[in-house]
């Protein structure tokens, strides 16, 4: 499993609450359009299928960043934010 840090900038309101509900099923939201996922590759593929029906390719941005285990020992959360997502036990529907 790797760790994605997920950023959005989605124009429209209907599909940018859209996409932050599905990526609410696959990880942690933290900041307002950023998630940690804390994915198996077929989940993270899964995730991105999902996000491409909703998404306007012409005026919308989402941007994937995958972390490896040795890049993510060397986050930094600083201020308020939580712990960074922890690996997923269940199973996202």
């Amino acid at each position: 499993m790797l760790i994605y840090i997920i950023a959005y900038d989605i124009t429209c309101n209907k599909r940018r609450h859209k996409t932050a509900n599905i990526l609410k099923g696959y990880g942690r939201r933290v900041q307002y359009s950023v998630f940690e996922c804390v994915l198996p590759p077929a989940k993270y593929r899964e995730l991105q299928q999902r996000l491409k029906l909703h998404l306007n390719f012409a005026e919308d941005n989402v941007r994937f960043y995958p972390l490896s285990q040795h890049t993510a020992t060397s986050i930094e959360a600083w201020g308020i934010s939580l712990q960074i997502a922890p690996a997923l036990s269940s199973i996202v529907i």
